[in-house]
């Protein structure tokens, strides 16, 4: 699970004398380096200003023999900037150190800062980023499996620190891997029979334990809002959906249980209420939820907390259009006994995940799981985008808000790069999804784009403690039970970007240090 392999080195000299010789310094940051090489730099600032703020590549002479230097600077950081900074300046630097033609590239390391003590790390995750080679293009074409065989690590503090790094960094950039191959596969690789396939694949022989859901009988009884979208899909045998169950119980006593439903529509077109005017190109990404459920847990393998229990659940399903489809106007009664009114087949991405989180919760509650915490991970609106960019977006509820999760896990996503906004739930959202008609008991959406709709992130997550009967756990209730919503639409990365695996890493830091 990483896209090369990895060789910390000591000093430049040990990287370019050896045998198998370093052949282009990948420079992140002017700090703590080489004298030659900071002597260099600074002659060559001198000669093109625009070195401080460009990646610019130049040949430089340390030890007896020349090699090329891509130098990528982070720049001046304003009080607006975060360590991200750091993550895109190594991306950059692969991406030139490739363009020059280089063979064996050495990561020169930032050294961590009083700002940002996880400069080194980020670097080294922007760097693999970069590096990753889709899926799709490492089976069909295996000589283009690697960008580089090898890469050299010179990490600021020496060799051993660097391996202390890389061994955090495997674990994360496992989760990552997985992530980035389902998110990124296509809508055939991916469908939901294979991704189950890919996900058992992935978790052989380990701790976590995969169950598959496949039975459509299972799917109408247990999962009834599930089984609405993927009725369409469910007449091609390939595009079956499927509901993945991942569970990882430490060897100790847990402290903490958390659970991550996800988003899995392998394609989107909209069912009924089909994409128009080509905006369905790229809803093969609306399964990066799922994607970064399994991504963590790919983490909590790696990693084998002793005592934080981890389930996940990936909602794989396509949104397929055909005579079968789910339709505005359709009464469906879901597993918590809530009658939904369709309103808009395209949103489905709530519909998936709903009945699964009813189920994560009926566990909580008849098992007696210790500090429980609920989510759901989702591409799920277009206003989360023009809302927050490419942030994702956390939504508590009561007890999670009393718990001051949102700030945490804003505060966790901030060391690691991976930024978060905080939504706050109010009653609108809960007016907005309450039953219109006699009869019904929730209304599933409106008949407009979520970015069209005031609140139109918001909303979705008050759906979902609606139908799954999360509203009744609040603060005041016998049972509180902490729930959360998380949005990537806009961090999860589009096409033609590489899939970000967020918020893998924000989750990660929150919960498994």
């Amino acid at each position: 699970y990483l896209p090369c392999e990895i060789d910390p080195v000591d000093n430049l000299e040990v990287a370019l004398n050896r045998a198998a010789r370093c052949d282009t310094l990948c420079v992140i940051d002017d700090a703590n380096l080489h004298p030659v090489l900071a002597r260099e730099i600074e002659q060559q600032k001198t000669f093109d200003a625009g070195i401080c703020s460009e990646v610019s590549c130049f040949r430089c002479t340390v030890g007896s023999e020349p090699v090329r230097v891509v130098y990528s600077p982070v720049g001046e950081l304003s009080d607006f900037d975060d360590v991200r900074r750091y993550a895109e300046a190594a991306g950059q630097a692969m991406r030139r150190a490739l363009k020059a033609g280089a063979k064996f590239p050495l990561l020169v390391l930032p050294a961590p800062t009083e700002r940002f003590s996880t400069a080194p790390l980020v670097a080294l995750l922007g760097a693999l980023h970069e590096l990753y080679v889709p899926l799709q293009l490492r089976e069909d074409v295996p000589a283009k499996r690697q960008r580089y065989a090898k890469i050299g690590l010179l990490h600021p503090d020496g060799a051993q620190r660097g391996q202390d790094l890389l061994r955090q960094v495997q674990s994360l950039e496992a989760g990552r891997f997985v992530a980035r191959d389902i998110g990124g596969g296509d809508p055939e690789r991916m469908a939901p029979p294979r991704v189950a396939e890919y996900v058992l694949q992935a978790f052989a022989g380990g701790p976590v334990k995969v169950t598959v859901v496949d039975d459509p009988r299972v799917f109408e009884r247990d999962y009834p809002l599930f089984q609405a979208v993927n009725r369409a899909a469910s007449t091609v045998e390939r595009h079956r959906g499927r509901i993945v169950f991942l569970e990882y119980r430490p060897p100790k006593p847990a402290r903490k249980t958390v659970v991550l439903v996800g988003k899995g529509v392998t394609y989107d077109t909209g069912g009924a209420d089909i994409k128009a005017g080509g905006v369905m190109a790229g809803m093969s990404r609306d399964k990066c939820g799922a994607a970064a459920v399994a991504g963590f847990m790919k983490v909590v393998e790696q990693r084998q907390p002793q005592d934080v229990h981890a389930i996940g659940v990936l909602c794989m399903v396509r949104n397929s259009v055909g005579e079968e489809c789910y339709v505005s106007d359709e009464m469906v009664t879901s597993r918590a006994g809530v009658r939904v009114r369709v309103g808009n087949t395209d949103a489905e991405g709530r519909m998936a995940m709903a009945d699964a989180l009813c189920q994560m919760k009926e566990r909580v509650l008849s098992e007696g799981l210790p500090d429980p915490h609920l989510y759901t991970v989702a591409t799920l609106t277009g206003h989360a985008v023009l809302a927050v960019g490419n942030s994702a977006i956390v939504m508590d509820n009561g007890p999670a808000r009393a718990a001051n999760h949102g700030p945490e896990l804003q505060r966790a996503g901030e060391v690691v790069g991976d930024p978060f906004e905080i939504s706050v739930l109010r009653r609108e959202d809960f007016d907005f999804h309450r039953g219109k008609c006699y009869g019904e008991d929730v209304l599933q959406a409106n008949n407009l784009p979520s970015s069209r709709t005031p609140r139109g992130h918001q909303g979705p997550a008050a759906f979902l403690m609606l139908a799954t009967g999360l509203d009744k756990c609040g603060l005041s209730s016998a049972h509180p039970i902490k729930y959360s919503h998380l949005d990537i639409a806009g961090s999860a990365g589009d096409v033609p970007d590489t899939p970000t695996g967020s918020p893998i890493l924000a989750l990660a830091q929150a919960h498994l240090q």
